[in-house]
């Protein structure tokens, strides 16, 4: 057996950044923008007001007065100049009228026909944002996975389009007679196939295309049919079929050049990795819990990684645990335990039944305690390492 961080390393040396293509901004959304987005203008592209009132030179005071010349508005510019005593009604967002340092508030003015009168006590704030305020032409949006917010930016950018990644396709093959789908009627021994569900999501999530293929049977013929279907994916996922029995023959397969099976860890001991006729494939454990546990620490990192993320390796935090545990064996233990916000550090605790086949129990975690290998007793109060779900 490998260590878990050995087997991540190897994962990730199975795949590579996919080409990018262009994207239209309306379809830009959760991909990962691979080269940096130039701003093409100012923003704002002009001196704007910031509020609603009167646009005047100076630094006039209460009981001054002015003329009103002319009006400005958003899109439709005042196109002559404000002088000494004169003043220009302006409206938010609309450019600021040459001559004009400042906007009078309309609440600090009187108005009578074509004249204003300036109030006590009146606001002292100029309300004008200067041109390029938020960014200059020439600015950059660095690479990233496309938030709402960051589309709202690359529009006010005057950039139409980005280059992003192609998104990853993942193949996910779930093995074993004993698997029927949901809505089928299984017979007394079969069970539902159920991993293939949260692992299709999770990779949806991460920007992924992910393509559900027919359940394989337990037969060298069947499961070779279903694996030529992925011949055009990225990645290969395979979920179960990974062990050592005699039905258990996906690490048999034909054209799989191993990277490594079986590592030290609970669950997901039977994990597998290599390249099947060429392709990065990712045997993952059939017990429900182990497979998606194993998807959050290794199948992710990989999608990842093909989209270009330059951090593809999960993240662990600090947390304070609210229970004693006992030391940990030979194996890294990634507990299925529940996160308690508070002020300061979150609260963790782990379930009392770890049993990987206990979904109901993963439906319940928001976090993985992780336990190192050979890790001492560790007590209440104690920061322990945990990875969100």
């Amino acid at each position: 057996m490998i260590s878990v961080e050995e087997a991540l390393t190897r994962c990730m040396a199975l795949v590579a950044p996919l080409p990018s293509e262009t994207v239209p901004l309306t379809q830009a959304a959760g991909r990962w923008m691979s080269a940096p987005a130039v701003a093409k203008r100012d923003q704002p592209p002009f001196a704007a007001s910031a509020m609603d009132g009167y646009a005047v030179q100076g630094d006039p005071g209460p009981d001054d007065n002015f003329l009103v010349i002319g009006e400005a508005g958003a899109g439709h510019a005042f196109e002559g100049r404000v002088g000494p005593g004169q003043a220009v009604r302006i409206f938010t967002g609309a450019p600021v009228p040459e001559g004009a340092t400042r906007v009078i508030i309309q609440e600090d003015v009187v108005r009578l026909d074509d004249r204003i009168i300036l109030k006590d006590g009146l606001d002292t704030g100029t309300h004008i944002r200067p041109l390029g305020q938020d960014f200059r032409a020439g600015d950059s949006l660095s690479p990233r996975r496309l938030r709402p917010n960051d589309l709202a930016l690359l529009a006010a950018m005057n950039i139409p389009a980005v280059q992003a990644t192609r998104k990853p396709v993942v193949a996910i093959v779930a093995t074993g007679d004993e698997l029927v789908m949901p809505g089928e009627d299984p017979a007394p021994d079969q069970i539902i196939a159920s991993n293939s569900f949260a692992l299709k999501a999770l990779v949806e999530a991460e920007g992924a295309e992910a393509r559900l293929l027919p359940i394989a049977g337990d037969n060298a013929k069947e499961l070779a049919t279903v694996l030529g279907l992925a011949e055009d994916a990225d990645l290969i996922v395979t979920i179960g079929g990974a062990s050592v029995g005699d039905h258990d023959l996906v690490g048999k397969t034909a054209g799989l050049d191993h990277s490594f099976w079986k590592i030290a860890m609970r669950p997901g001991k039977p994990l597998m990795a290599g390249r099947l006729n060429g392709l990065p494939m990712l045997g993952l454990p059939g017990n429900p819990v182990s497979a998606i546990v194993c998807g959050h620490l290794f199948l992710l990192p990989m999608v990842r990684a093909m989209l270009g993320q330059p951090d593809p390796a999960p993240r662990a935090r600090k947390a304070r645990l609210t229970v004693d545990l006992p030391p940990n064996g030979p194996r890294a233990h990634y507990m299925r335990a529940r996160l308690t916000q508070t002020d300061a550090m979150p609260e963790i605790a782990p379930f009392d039944r770890q049993d990987s086949a206990l979904l109901s129990i993963l439906g319940q975690a928001d976090a993985l305690l992780i336990r190192p290998v050979e890790a001492p007793a560790c007590r209440t109060g104690d920061t322990v390492d945990y990875i969100p779900l």
